[in-house]
């Protein structure tokens, strides 16, 4: 069962600025469920990060085995503390299901943590995003997308954009009427509007998918690439070159 995560800002007050700013997204909040961020399992930073790893390019229900058995390793069926991390052997990790690059990410982040540079939950919350985000991708295998999801999920935190996010990009494109996916870039200049509450549009756009549907989803396209122009760039060096040559 989960329970609401306390968010560190006023949700009714966020959907109403996103409302007032934006009449796309307001008929989304309008017409879907309200903004809310739903607690897991995990309590750390370190623990977020772990089933973080855990899940890393599997499927949830596989991802789920494994990390049921990573926990399994701890004591009183917690997931092991960085220094019970440390200690359990390789071949234990690689039997619970984790990839050697797994393992290795796993031994780093409780290095880290021990270390201080993984803070724990209190501290966490005191520091910026843009501190949470040089810290926490310091750790092996674990990107800036991560980071995201436990700025949004775990600390609440009102205005992150997660701008490689396929969800949030094909959510936009549904929502603005698109054939396309916008390009990173596009969608963090789009999302300028959104301040300071780019959360609770992010999530809105998970929403829009979902709705969706799978067959809407699939005719989304990529981001339009801008047409490489060396072709043309040569035209006029060659028409430049031929006209100093002439002139001479």
């Amino acid at each position: 069962m989960t329970t609401e995560y306390e968010l560190s800002f006023d949700m009714q007050l966020a959907m109403n600025t996103l409302a007032a700013k934006d009449p796309q997204l307001a008929r989304l909040i309008r017409e879907t469920q309200e903004f809310r961020v739903e607690k897991g399992v995990a309590e750390s930073p370190y623990e977020v990060l772990v089933e973080a790893i855990t899940h890393q390019s599997i499927s949830g229900k596989a991802a789920a085995t494994i990390f049921g058995r990573v926990k399994a390793l701890g004591s009183n069926g917690r997931i092991p503390t960085p220094q019970e991390m440390l200690k359990l052997r390789k071949p234990a990790l690689r039997q619970a299901g984790l990839s050697t690059a797994k393992v290795l990410a796993m031994k780093d982040l409780a290095q880290k943590t021990i270390a201080g540079t993984v803070p724990a939950l209190e501290e966490a919350r005191k520091l910026s995003d843009e501190e949470l985000v040089k810290r926490l991708v310091s750790v092996r295998g674990i990107g800036a997308w991560t980071v995201e999801m436990f700025l949004i999920f775990r600390l609440g935190r009102p205005d992150v954009l997660p701008i490689h996010d396929l969800g949030v990009r094909k959510g936009w494109a549904i929502t603005y009427g698109k054939k396309h996916m916008p390009a990173p870039k596009e969608l963090l200049k789009f999302g300028e509007r959104w301040r300071p509450y780019r959360t609770v549009a992010s999530w809105y756009m998970w929403r829009a998918c979902q709705r969706a549907g799978q067959a809407t989803l699939r005719k989304i396209r990529p981001h339009k690439t801008k047409p490489r122009r060396s072709g043309e760039s040569l035209k006029r060096l060659q028409a430049s070159k031929n006209s100093k040559a002439s002139s001479g």
